[in-house]
């Protein structure tokens, strides 16, 4: 089978050799400088080159259109001293990063506040038919992609979402009581994202065969979904039945969304609205693949192997890898890490844990 055909043959619970073997996610960046001091190889600078060298598999290739800001914003830097680095990022959000670890950035100002930001944003930024959106050589990488039977996707981090896209425009705590505050204007914003989306998709659907519509939204927590069921069907419903309707029309069968935390609560209207795949599965916010394999039977799942395993051993990567694999005998479940790889991670626990994955896989 192409990789390609494995990975929807098993999504879409049909008969297939056996499961993707991935290594979806890469390391942080102060994990891979550990790396290079603990025996990483020196040509290896990036996660496509530890895939082929653990013959891993291609996951999907997500189409380089322009589906956010267009034009693209550039990053401007605004401060810096040996610490921290203030800057604008390519949504026009203003952030604060430490220079010396690895951590979340600290959100300063984002660039929507109240309707008339939202209208200058919109109209400058979020014209869903401007040429620049579908510049660049991506009709003849598709092409090649095809060529070598490799999975398609259209959308990608952080550029598609509806509750993402919102977030990143208004802000985490602005677009939450915006819900309650100003709904009307939650609606617009998402009906326009969607427009964009889709007015994009379909200019690339006229020439490329497409196998999954990706959406990052991560709006959810330990605690469970950052908006309750009845307002994600509300707002967010109209939308992706939109999306969900997009790929029926064009032979799209799966759609997919990439939300961290435990979204138990939503995935009945996710699903209801033509969600069927879903990822990362956080072990830790009490994602457990198992319950939600016996709750969504048809539902496909990628992630859910505990990343913090592979700071303790060998012996404890082990025992997670066979907590797992129960869950790989029904189809529709790629075993991968539920998120990037943080610096207690040894290159050497590394390479036991792409090894044994690999021969787990492969006795399937």
């Amino acid at each position: 089978m192409t990789e390609r055909e494995r990975f929807l043959a098993w999504m879409l619970g049909e008969k297939a050799d056996r499961p993707p073997y991935w290594l979806f996610w890469g390391p942080w960046r102060t994990t891979w400088k550990r790396w290079e001091g603990e025996g990483k190889p020196a040509g290896l600078t990036h996660q496509g080159e530890v895939r082929r060298l653990f013959g891993a598999e291609q996951p999907p290739l997500a189409v380089p259109v322009n589906c956010g800001p267009c034009p693209r914003l550039e990053r401007r830097v605004l401060e810096e001293d040996e610490d921290y680095v203030v800057f604008t990022d390519t949504w026009g959000i203003k952030r604060r990063d430490y220079k010396h670890g690895e951590s979340m950035s600290q959100f300063l100002e984002f660039p929507v506040k109240g309707r008339g930001g939202w209208e200058r944003f919109k109209e400058e930024r979020l014209d869903p038919d401007h040429p620049e959106r579908l510049a660049g050589s991506w009709r003849e990488q598709t092409a090649e992609w095809t060529r070598q039977g490799y999975p398609i996707q259209l959308g990608y981090f952080p550029d598609v979402g509806i509750f993402g896209g919102l977030r990143w425009l208004l802000g985490d705590e602005e677009c939450l009581l915006a819900f309650y505050t100003m709904p009307e204007l939650v609606h617009e914003v998402m009906e326009h994202l969607t427009d964009v989306y889709l007015a994009v998709f379909s200019k690339v659907v006229e020439v490329v065969r497409v196998d999954v519509i990706h959406l990052w939204e991560d709006m959810c927590g330990r605690q469970g979904s950052l908006i309750s069921p009845q307002h994600w069907e509300e707002f967010m419903g109209p939308c992706y039945r939109r999306v969900r309707d997009f790929a029926g029309e064009h032979g799209i069968p799966l759609i997919s969304v990439d939300t961290d935390g435990d979204p138990g609560q939503i995935i009945p209207p996710m699903v209801a609205a033509g969600v069927n795949y879903i990822f990362p599965l956080e072990v830790a916010a009490g994602c457990d693949v198992h319950a939600l394999r016996a709750r969504f039977p048809e539902l496909a799942l990628m992630g859910g192997i505990d990343k913090r395993a592979l700071a303790q051993g060998p012996a404890a990567i082990d025992r997670e890898l066979e907590r797992i694999r129960p869950a790989l005998a029904g189809g529709r479940y790629i075993p991968e890490l539920d998120h990037l790889i943080p610096d207690d991670v040894s290159w050497e626990n590394y390479c036991h844990y792409a090894a044994s994955l690999k021969r787990l896989i492969h006795d399937c």
